[in-house]
Formats: structure tokens, sequence, C-alpha cells
């Protein structure tokens, strides 16, 4: 995964709440626990441990600003800075994702409507509820931003087995966008609070998010920002969707397979859907909540 030195990054789509501590609206649900990718309420999780899910909401405590000394925009320059920083990576990657889903809604003549990402570190508020790291990366609905607490993807590796690298960490992201994607075109309203199993709606979600993910990565180079994208970066972003598929979890976890706990999918299924995404770039070749999954 290799950002073009001069493509000029807008560090304004991401926030950097860490030590500060985020916004948010009451109500909502967070939807999509990063590449964990389960509809959970929002209560103090065991990540990685915590397999049943849920729905629902937790009220916030009111406004909190964003932290001080936040210097993302300072730093986060040009293609060249997302080669060198994890946190301009990021930006580079959230500007590609929303570059071309913004073409992508264009064309379809649709009005786009950005999302940020918000990143913290331990605990925020959100419009969904209070959340910390342990739930994973997610996307609330309620005020449209994608949290990642960077500290999840050593997670990825080191709890979940997956090799990592940058693109497994651009998958994350993509995926997360991808939920932004459902809530914009109403695919959310589709999925019922407790649509758990193996072929629910929380599972049928979080696959097509997947495939958004897949989609978003076909068209990657041409958004502008990145030069090329390798066989080993899309083995990488394979690889963490296994790592995290519902089976594979709860036999590491639990030490068997409980299918009707399923919430996102089994790594062949999650490696399935991103790879049709990729391989066709068409997200209307991402309808997981027709036939069989």
């Amino acid at each position: 995964m290799d950002f073009r030195d001069d493509a000029e990054l807008d560090a304004s789509q991401v926030e950097d709440a860490r030590g500060g501590g985020g916004g948010g609206m009451p109500g909502g649900m967070i939807i999509g626990g990063g590449a964990v990718g389960v509809v959970v309420t929002i209560v103090a999780l065991v990540f990685g441990l915590d397999l049943t899910g849920g729905s629902g909401s937790h009220p916030t405590g009111g406004q909190r600003q964003i932290g001080s000394g936040s210097n993302l925009a300072a730093k986060c320059r040009t293609g060249a800075d997302a080669d060198q920083s994890a946190d301009c990576r990021i930006v580079g990657t959230v500007n590609s994702v929303q570059k071309y889903w913004s073409r992508e809604f264009t064309d379809q003549g649709r009005r786009y409507s950005p999302a940020k990402t918000r990143l913290f570190s331990g605990a925020t508020q959100t419009g969904c509820g209070h959340a910390t790291s342990r739930v994973g990366p997610f996307y609330c609905p309620a005020d449209h931003r994608v949290y990642l607490d960077l500290s999840f993807f050593d997670d990825l590796q080191h709890d979940f087995g997956a090799k990592g690298g940058p693109f497994a960490q651009a998958y994350v992201v993509g995926h997360e966008y991808g939920h932004h994607i459902q809530n914009l075109l109403g695919t959310m309203t589709r999925v019922k609070a407790n649509a758990k199993g193996a072929t629910g709606g929380s599972v049928r979600l979080e696959l097509q998010a997947d495939c958004y993910a897949g989609a978003w990565a076909n068209h990657a180079v041409s958004t502008g920002f990145l030069t090329r994208l390798t066989r080993s970066d899309i083995s990488d972003a394979l690889d963490a969707a296994g790592a995290v598929g519902d089976d594979r979890i709860q036999k590491r976890a639990q030490g068997r397979v409980d299918p009707e706990g399923f919430t996102h999918g089994t790594a062949a299924q999650r490696q399935k859907w991103f790879s049709t995404g990729y391989q066709t770039g068409d997200p209307s070749r991402c309808d997981t909540f027709s036939g069989s999954i």
C-alpha cells in the first residue's frame, strides 16, 4: 500500500480525541465493532470474548470537546506523510474511501454525506453512548462517525492472529465506512435489533460492509491517493477478514463454534464477500440480503 507522494490529504475528515474525549447525542446504537463487526449495546465488553452481541442505546452525559493538541492538520499534509505515519495513513485512507463513495453516489444520482472518523484512546462519548476501546472500531449512525482506537490494530494481530499490515488496517476503515453507506441508503432499517444467527440480519449487514470495503479497494488507486495495491496488500486484507470470522473467534475464545451466536459471519464468508466487492468493483453486487450468503 503506497500513497502518492504529492496527494493532498484532508485532515479535517479525521478528528483526534485522544486524551480529550468525544462529543455526541443521546440515543442510537453502535454498528460494526470494527473488523469484528457486531451490533452491540455500548457496555463494558471484554474485547474479543463477548460473542453474544445485542443492540440498544445508552444516553451520553452531554457534549464534550475534542481534546486539544491535535496536530493532524499540521503533520498530515501529503501522501508522503501517510507513508510515514500511522495517523496520516488513516487520514489518507479515509480520504480515499470517501472520495470513492462520493463519486459512486454522484454516478447514481445521489448526494453523499461525508462521515468523520474520530480517533480516541481508552474510552469516548459518542452519539450512541459511552464506548470503550474494548468494543473495537465502530460506526455510530446517530452522529455519522467512525470511532477508532489505533490500539485495535495491535489486538488484531496479537489477540486474533492476523498478519496485520497497512492494508489490513485500511480494510477495517473501509468496512466501517461500509456501515455509513448502509446508513445513508437506509439498509440498517432492515436489520432487527436481535437478528443474530448464521443467516440473521446482523451477519448480512456485516458481510455487506465487507463487500463495500472490497469495492472501494478495487477503485482505491483511481481515487488519486494510492499509487498501487499489491497482491500482498489484498492478502493482508483477506487475512484480517478471516481472522475475525465468527467461527474463528468462538473457537479461540470458547473452544467450540455456535452458529446461533453468529453476528458477523464465518471467516470464509467474510473473505468471500470482500473478494466479491474487490473482484467486481461493483457495490450492486454486494446484496447480501437476498438468497444464501
